[in-house]
C-alpha cells in the first residue's frame, strides 16, 4: 500500500500554491489553483488534485501555461459575459466568470459566462457547487482534448468533454452531478498502461475502432462514450457550447493537458447561473426527497459529500510521492 501523508486542507493550499509560485506563478494565481486543486481532493476526484502539479509546474516552466496571463471580462449582452484566460490557467478566469456574473443572474435572472482561450478547468463539481452555494442553478460543461469518436467512426473528434450540474437546498448543501462523457476517465487508462495491465473490455476502442482490453492500444485509440451514439451527441452538444460559444479550440485541435510541450491547449468552459423563483425549492426538495426516500436509491454526490465532510474534519492522505514532488517544487529543486 502506497505511503501518505496526512495534512489538513489549509497546509495543502499552502504547499501547492508555494510550488506553483517557485514555478513562476503569480502569488493570485498560484493561489486560486491551489484552492481548485484541494477542493477536487476533498471530494475524492484526486486525478484533478495533487496529482496535477508537477504537470502544472511544468507547462509553467515551458510557457504552455501563460504565467503573465492578465484574465479580461466583457459585456456581450445584457447577461452574457465572455472571458479570456489568455492562455492561463482556467481556475482565475473561472473565479472572475464567477464573481462577474453573479450579480448578473440576481439581477436578470440568469448569467451565461463563456471562457475561453482557457485550460484544464479540473473538477466542475467544484465550481458549479460555488455558484449553488450562492443560491442559484448552475450548468457548467467544458471541452477537453480530444478522446471520442463520433459514433461509428474510429477517429477521435471530441473529448471527454464534462457536463455538471448544481442546485442549492433548504438546509442541506447543494445536490452536484458530475460527470465526463466517457464510460471512464482516460486516467484509468493510463494508469494500467504504465503498470503493465488489462483494461476491461467496454472502456476503450483501439486505433482501428475495436474493442479492446490492451490499454496500451487504448491510449492509441479512443475512448467508449456512455450511452454509444447518445454519449457522443451530448459531446457533440458539449465542443459547441464550450469550444465554438467560447472562441477557442476544439477537442481535436487542443494539445495535451499533461505534457509540457507544445502550444496552449485553448480550452474552453461555459456557465450558466439561473436564478430561482416562484415555488422552486419546495418543489424541487419534495422530487429529491420522495427520491432520496426510495429503498436502494441515493441522491447524485452523496459519496462527494460524504468524501468533503471526512476532509474537512480529518484532512487528506496525500501519496508521499505526490507531497515529496510538491514539496521539492516548492524548494526549487
Amino acid at each position: 500500500m502506497e505511503n501518505t501523508v496526512h495534512m489538513t486542507l489549509a497546509a495543502a493550499t499552502a504547499l501547492i500554491s508555494e510550488a506553483l509560485e517557485t514555478a513562476g506563478a503569480r502569488a493570485a494565481v498560484a493561489r486560486s489553483v491551489a484552492r481548485a486543486l484541494v477542493a477536487a481532493e476533498a471530494e475524492g476526484q484526486v486525478g484533478h488534485g495533487f496529482s496535477r502539479v508537477a504537470d502544472y509546474a511544468a507547462q509553467l516552466q515551458s510557457g504552455k501555461v501563460n504565467a503573465g496571463a492578465e484574465v479580461r471580462v466583457e459585456a456581450r449582452g445584457a447577461a452574457s459575459l465572455l472571458i479570456d484566460a489568455e492562455c492561463g490557467f482556467a481556475y482565475p478566469a473561472l473565479d472572475a466568470a464567477i464573481e462577474a456574473g453573479l450579480p448578473l443572474a440576481d439581477s436578470a435572472g440568469v448569467a451565461v459566462m463563456a471562457v475561453g482561450n482557457s485550460h484544464h478547468c479540473g473538477a466542475l463539481s467544484v465550481q458549479v457547487d460555488r455558484i449553488a452555494r450562492a443560491g442559484f442553478i448552475a450548468i457548467m460543461v467544458a471541452n477537453t482534448p480530444k478522446a471520442i469518436a463520433p459514433w461509428g467512426a474510429k477517429d477521435a473528434v471530441f473529448g471527454t468533454n464534462p457536463i455538471a450540474f448544481a442546485t442549492p437546498r433548504v438546509g442541506d448543501a447543494p445536490m452536484v452531478i458530475d460527470l465526463s462523457l466517457s464510460v471512464v476517465a482516460r486516467g484509468k487508462v493510463m494508469n494500467a498502461a504504465r503498470a503493465g495491465q488489462p483494461i476491461p473490455e467496454g472502456w476503450a476502442l483501439d486505433a482501428a475502432g475495436n474493442a479492446t482490453t490492451d490499454a496500451q492500444a487504448a491510449l492509441a485509440g479512443t475512448m467508449v462514450p456512455i450511452g454509444e451514439a447518445k454519449g457522443t451527441a451530448l459531446a457533440l452538444m458539449v465542443e459547441l457550447l464550450a469550444a465554438a460559444f467560447t472562441g477557442s479550440a476544439f477537442s481535436s485541435e487542443a494539445t495535451s493537458f499533461f505534457a509540457a510541450e507544445g502550444a496552449p491547449p485553448r480550452v474552453g468552459q461555459t456557465l450558466i447561473a439561473l436564478k430561482p423563483g416562484g415555488d422552486y425549492a419546495e418543489r424541487a426538495e419534495a422530487l429529491l426527497a420522495s427520491i432520496a426516500d426510495m429503498p436502494g436509491a441515493r441522491l447524485p454526490g452523496a459519496r462527494r459529500l460524504a468524501a468533503l465532510a471526512r476532509a474537512e474534519a480529518e484532512g487528506l492522505l496525500v501519496p508521499q510521492r505526490l507531497y515529496d514532488g510538491a514539496v521539492a517544487l516548492a524548494a526549487g529543486s
